[in-house]
Parts: structure tokens; C-alpha cells; sequence
């Protein structure tokens, strides 16, 4: 027989204790019977004492905060209302938006008026394989944005679990449709001799020029400023990236990096050539402006010709200008970025300072991305070997 103990939370809002089948149990309150004027007590259950804890705990600060609702009559609506506004305080706002989106456009009217506790594996497998499916509703989706999209029910439906709303979360085991990794397509050899040509003597040609050699994201390179820039180290210091606020009429504010995480990139001689010339020119157009000169951001080293902000949608348009001119077809601004990354890759780089300079969660990410090039430079070092090994042959023969 399992051994039975009883004992009060921190906040005094209920019991715990464990059940003869080895299970924790917590009791909490959540008001009276208008009847009888007696308790109405509920229970949440899990496999360890510690769990039930944090379960109740988290009940209680939701009894507490005004947000609680009962676990059986709860809908699938009204908790991911609840999960959406309470639970991703620390979530970037882009981040925030497209769960937003996501429960408004796909998860709610799937599955708004179900109540919570009744959703299943089988309910969530089969709205997963709807969504494959073209319907009055919505297009047919990629495979990644059904899986973003069951990202998000995920996550709510976790955080269901984690405060024992649900016993278990119905959108685990879910098979989602396979994503074909997209083939990245970095400039040829040729091509980037093209590119620069048509860039020189372009006003954005130090932006074009940096990033094609720096691997930074189009956020990161207009939000990079003079004080992340070491000229005596010759080092790039990543920090922020400029992105647009998600309210309506929101402008444009420096925010946290894609993974939170600031990085150093050691440059290449040219690119801080480049910095340094640039920062010149700046200082130049700052004294012609005069007080027509307004850094809405401060220290920009990316600007237009009065000190403000570049848009993405500018720079983007601009690129693809020269891109046409110089006859290159079918590549994005993000395609600096591969390029970078492939030509440090050929250069000799590893792949985990290729992973740090690009600013990838993991070096496996970078191979799984980039794996075609590290083959084809595996495929050249074993015919360099094969030339090395026959240079001993051929002198065996002489």
C-alpha cells in the first residue's frame, strides 16, 4: 500500500496528498454551494508530489487574479483568450502576433465552442490533416506553417496541463506533414562579381557590401549601430534589430535578437574598410543636413539622407533594382546571408564558427541547412587526397 500523506501548500489553498495508486492529489476550493453553503472542492492529479505543488499553486494565483475558470467548462476559445493574455508576458511581440493569428484564424474556429477537457488526439489528428486540405476557409498550407500552427495549439494546451486544466495534452503524438527543407541559393562565384559591380557608387552599396560578407539578417543590419563596431578589434558586435511595432501606426523601435542571444563577428579587413569609409561619408551628410538631420533611432550606422531609419520594404525594393540590373535572377536579400554563410564554408571555415557568426541556435541547424555545401567540400578534399596519395605512387613507379 502506498504510503498516504497530507500536507498545505505555501498560500494555504489547499491539500495535498497521495492516493493508494501512487498518484499525487491536491484539493483546492473554488467558492460555496449557494445551497448548502458548503465548499466546492476540486482536485488535480500527477505523478509527483513536486508537480501537484506547482499545479496548485498556479490554480491558486489564478483564483486569486480573477482568471480562473473551471477546468469543465472551459472552451477551447475562452482558455486560449485566457493563455494568450496572461501566459506569454515574455514573448516578443512579433512572436505574440502570430500566435494570435494563428488561434484566431485556425484554432478557434476549428475548435472554439469544444470544451477544453473534451478535446482529443483523434480531434486534433484530424484537424492537423484538414489543414493539408483546401477549403472555403482557408488555401492548402505548407507543411511549415501547419506546423507552426500546431506549435501554438501545443504550447496552450501545454500550459493547460502545467496548471492541471487538462490531464494530459491532446496535441502531443500528432503526426504533422513533412517539411521539405528549401534549397538555399546563394550567389555563384560569377554572380557576386555581378553584384558588386552593380552596387558600386550606389548609396547602399556599404550596406550591400557588409552584409554580403557578414551573414547578418536584414533586421540586424539596419538596427546595428556605431557603438556595437570596434574598429581597433575589427569585430561586429550583434546585438538588436530594428523591427517595426505590431499595434496599427506603430514605428520602428531596436528589439532583441531573433534567439535573445547577442554575438561577435571578427570582419574581414574589407568589410571594416568599409565601416570606416561609410561612418565618413555619414558625418558628411550629417554637416549638409544640418538641422535637418533627425536620428528618430540614435547612432544608426545605416541611415537615409537625414539621419532616419531605413524601412525594410525600402532596402528590399532597392535590392531587387540592382539585382535585375545586374542580371541575376530568382535571389532575395535573405540569399546575402546564404551566401556568406557558403562562401565562409568553402573559404575553410568550420562549422561552428560558420554556426556563431550566422547566429544559429545550434551547429547542427547550420549542417542541416548547409549540408550540400560541406558534402561537395568532402568530395574536394578526398580528390585533393587521392592527388596526395598519387604523387607517392607515381615517384614508386619512377
Amino acid at each position: 500500500m502506498a504510503k498516504r500523506s497530507t500536507t498545505r501548500n505555501a498560500q494555504g489553498g489547499g491539500s495535498i496528498r497521495q492516493r493508494k495508486d501512487g498518484r499525487w492529489e491536491a484539493r483546492y476550493t473554488v467558492g460555496r454551494d449557494p445551497g448548502t453553503g458548503k465548499q466546492i472542492q476540486k482536485s488535480i492529479y500527477g505523478a509527483t508530489q513536486k508537480e501537484v505543488r506547482q499545479k496548485l499553486q498556479q490554480v491558486c494565483t489564478d483564483i486569486n487574479n480573477g482568471i480562473f475558470t473551471e477546468p469543465s467548462k472551459l472552451t477551447v476559445a475562452a482558455w486560449f483568450d485566457i493563455w494568450l493574455s496572461e501566459y506569454n508576458g515574455n514573448v516578443k511581440p512579433y512572436t505574440l502576433k502570430s500566435y494570435e493569428e494563428n488561434t484566431r484564424n485556425y484554432i478557434k474556429p476549428a475548435f472554439g465552442a469544444v470544451k477544453l477537457a473534451a478535446l482529443t488526439y483523434p480531434m486534433v489528428q484530424k484537424f492537423i490533416n484538414s489543414l493539408k486540405e483546401e477549403t472555403n476557409e482557408h488555401r492548402t498550407l505548407s507543411p511549415k506553417t501547419i506546423k507552426n500552427i500546431h506549435g501554438v495549439l501545443h504550447k496552450g494546451l501545454q500550459q493547460a496541463v502545467l496548471i492541471g486544466y487538462l490531464r494530459f495534452n491532446p496535441a502531443d503524438n500528432c503526426t504533422l506533414p513533412r517539411i521539405e527543407q528549401r534549397q538555399v541559393k546563394p550567389l555563384e562565384q560569377e554572380e557576386i562579381g555581378l553584384f558588386l559591380e552593380v552596387i558600386r557608387g550606389d548609396r547602399f552599396e556599404s550596406l550591400f557590401l557588409v552584409d554580403l560578407f557578414t551573414g547578418l539578417r536584414q533586421g540586424e543590419i539596419l538596427g546595428l549601430t556605431w557603438d556595437n563596431i570596434d574598429f581597433a578589434r575589427k569585430t561586429i558586435y550583434v546585438c538588436h534589430q530594428l523591427q517595426r511595432g505590431t499595434a496599427k501606426g506603430s514605428g520602428y523601435s531596436l528589439t532583441s535578437l531573433k534567439n535573445s542571444k547577442t554575438r561577435k563577428i571578427t570582419a574581414a579587413d574589407t568589410v571594416m574598410k568599409t565601416l570606416w569609409e561609410h561612418r565618413k561619408r555619414q558625418f558628411e551628410e550629417r554637416e549638409r543636413a544640418a538641422d535637418r538631420w533627425k536620428s528618430d533611432i540614435p547612432n544608426l550606422v545605416f541611415t537615409n539622407e537625414f539621419g532616419g531609419h531605413l524601412t525594410h520594404v525600402t532596402v528590399w525594393k532597392h535590392f531587387h533594382e540592382l539585382i535585375e540590373r545586374a542580371g541575376i535572377t530568382g535571389v532575395r536579400f535573405h540569399d546575402l546571408r546564404h551566401t556568406y554563410a557558403v562562401s565562409s564554408l568553402q573559404a575553410g571555415d568550420d562549422i561552428k564558427t560558420v554556426q556563431e557568426n550566422l547566429g544559429h541556435h545550434a551547429a547542427a541547424f547550420t549542417m542541416d541547412v548547409y549540408g550540400h555545401v560541406t558534402e561537395r567540400m568532402k568530395l574536394n578534399s578526398a580528390e585533393r587526397m587521392e592527388n596526395y596519395i598519387q604523387t607517392f605512387t607515381n615517384e614508386k613507379r619512377s
